[in-house]
């Protein structure tokens, strides 16, 4: 009963973090293409985010697998 209560409560304020946190990039990301910047910056923006992804991802994977 209070255990689950809990830990509902934590997700729906995790998920209420990440909607935020999502409409905040939106505002800025929006804004970010209303300038001539974008087109310049925005390949090397998207390679930038895939490297952080893929270094996340080997973090996590190097802990499941190795368990550091």
């Amino acid at each position: 009963g209070d255990l689950v209560q809990v830990v509902l409560s934590f997700n729906v304020g995790v998920e209420i973090g990440q909607l935020m946190a999502l409409a905040i990039l939106l505002v800025l990301i929006n804004a970010w293409r209303a300038t001539g910047a974008f087109t310049r910056h925005s390949t090397a923006f998207n390679i930038a985010l895939m490297f952080a992804g893929f270094l996340l991802a080997d973090y996590q994977l190097a802990g499941f697998f190795f368990g550091t």
